[in-house]
């Protein structure tokens, strides 16, 4: 008799849907190298929000203040840049001085851009409501005129199909769905064989570089991703959400990225 062969062998309990710091331990070993911004200076100024002063203490710290949205006439906090092109970085901030929040930016030198995500935990979860909130602007950095590409939502990835390598353990697939919607699932690792349609948001930032964020249900977690879908072919990203021990966490993540197919609708469009 011909032994029975399965593919979910190895697959994580339906049951046991792992927890946020589960899936995102080792999830940056793939990223790109940090940057250090040490001795930098950065004034953003956000359409419809925030004005944000950086100043670049060391590889590790970063004095900022903000008017606008949120306030702060000094603060120092820890930070993670990466240089995703010669002249476009990505630059998390898991705040420590701010609970429960993190900001991202992604800013060019050369074209002036720059795009701003606030990711925040929420107090309390709501039913079929992401608990992890998150805003978004788009805005120019002062020190020359901003040119090219003006940031904004984008529908360039409704209908593609890709995976995306974070390290020898993390595989996972991305469908994107609508410009409100993606759909996913564990290839490899912990939460192989899990799987869900969670809300997102895709900005264009310059040709083949977009900004992918993502905001789950059943665990309180939102995640920010710069994807470059151009030669490098290469994604960084952060995580904030709340770990199986109830308390806020920040992880660092990125990797590769395989592009496995696409879709065209032929006539309606999906939102």
């Amino acid at each position: 008799m011909e032994p029975t062969v399965s593919n979910t062998v190895d697959a994580a309990p339906v049951e046991e849907w792992r927890t946020y710091d589960e899936f995102a331990a080792g999830i940056d070993t793939y990223r790109l190298p940090d940057a250090d911004l040490s001795g930098q200076n950065f004034l953003i100024r956000f359409d419809d929000g925030p004005q944000v002063e950086l100043a670049f203490l060391d590889s590790t710290t970063v004095r900022w203040s903000s008017t606008g949205v949120f306030e702060s006439t000094g603060s120092e906090d820890p930070y993670e840049a990466v240089t995703v092109r010669a002249d476009v970085l990505f630059v998390n901030v898991p705040f420590v001085t701010r609970e429960r929040e993190s900001l991202t930016l992604v800013l060019s030198t050369t074209t002036h851009r720059a795009l701003g995500v606030l990711s925040a935990i929420q107090p309390e979860a709501v039913e079929e409501v992401p608990q992890v909130a998150q805003h978004f602007w788009t805005g120019v950095v002062d020190g020359g005129a901003a040119r090219g590409v003006v940031p904004g939502p984008s529908r360039d990835l409704v209908g593609r199909r890709n995976l995306y390598r974070y390290s020898p353990e993390h595989l996972y697939e991305h469908v994107y769905l609508s410009s409100e919607r993606y759909a996913w699932q564990c290839i490899q690792g912990v939460q192989r064989g899990h799987g869900d349609v969670d809300m997102s948001t895709v900005w264009k930032f310059d040709d083949g570089l977009y900004l992918f964020c993502f905001r789950e249900f059943k665990i309180a977690v939102a995640s920010v991703w710069l994807h470059d879908l151009g030669y490098q072919l290469r994604t960084t990203g952060n995580f904030l959400g709340l770990n199986g021990e109830g308390d806020a966490e920040h992880s660092r993540a990125g990797g590769h990225i395989y592009p496995v197919g696409s879709v065209v609708y032929p006539d309606v469009q999906p939102v």
